[in-house]
């Protein structure tokens, strides 16, 4: 792979914890393919510091962005001077981009990741009761996403209730011609499970939902793709034949990222 030199351009991927990140395997590559001088890198940022550390980050002249994941997305949109459409509709940003005057522009692409990784992989949401466990950033984008999608009903699940009834009343504004609505973590009754908490990035993490719920006709898509999460190993031993992880979600929305992040001449 090319290595970085004086006249890259470098985006910063802002994650807390970090260990778990796989974005450079995708969107480094992708800068090569398309012939641009880009290159990412994890930063270990932790909450309390970003406010404090993305003005002192601007003074990096050959800095041209930001990758956002857990759980800085919130914080991150609230920084930004301008917001593309899927970061106006959800209030989150996951990729960000330095304009000439030092103003931040950022968007969401966690929602078209999603449900393009879906369908690449045999999971057609339109049409279909789904439920959604988890109600954070990611979870509020890909909430946009289905609905747009056009599922039947969507059900949305959260260990604090109601960031989930927020969620679902801010998609039904969108979206009324969806039925949505907060409920449990229970997948009795649905056809879709998605699983949008950070629960499966480390081994012995407690099930984000109750597994004995799950039925092999159903189809389960887990956004971590660090590794195979428990709630995955358990659906698979539920006799689910659908059950995919979070490295297709990546994979869609790295090609927008990559266009969103142009990065423009370096400053002299």
């Amino acid at each position: 792979m090319r290595q970085p030199s004086g006249k890259t351009r470098i985006y910063a991927i802002l994650a807390h914890p970090v260990a778990h990140v796989r974005a450079p395997e995708f969107l480094n590559p992708l800068f090569e393919a398309a012939g641009r001088d880009g290159f990412i890198v994890p930063f270990h940022v932790r909450p309390e510091d970003l406010e404090d550390l993305i003005p002192r980050l601007l003074a990096i002249r050959n800095l041209g962005g930001f990758i956002v994941t857990i759980p800085h997305k919130p914080a991150m949109c609230r920084m930004c001077k301008t917001l593309g459409p899927g970061a106006k509709a959800t209030g989150t940003a996951n990729t960000i981009r330095i304009e000439a005057d030092g103003s931040l522009t950022g968007d969401m692409f966690d929602g078209l990741g999603l449900v393009e990784g879906c369908r690449a992989n045999g999971i057609e949401p339109t049409g279909k009761d789904v439920l959604m466990v988890g109600a954070g950033g990611a979870g509020r984008a890909i909430a946009f996403a289905l609905a747009e999608a056009g599922v039947s009903r969507l059900t949305i699940a959260n260990r604090t209730a109601a960031k989930a009834e927020e969620i679902a009343a801010d998609v039904a504004k969108a979206f009324p011609n969806v039925r949505i609505a907060a409920g449990p973590a229970d997948a009795t009754g649905h056809q879709v499970i998605i699983q949008t908490t950070s629960l499966g990035l480390k081994a012995g993490d407690a099930l984000p939902m109750d597994a004995a719920t799950l039925r092999p006709e159903m189809q389960l898509f887990d956004i971590i793709a660090a590794r195979d999460t428990e709630l995955m190993k358990a659906a698979e031993e539920r006799g689910l034949r659908t059950v995919v992880g979070g490295r297709p979600m990546i994979e869609h929305q790295a090609k927008a990222q990559i266009a969103f992040l142009d990065p423009p001449p370096l400053p002299a």
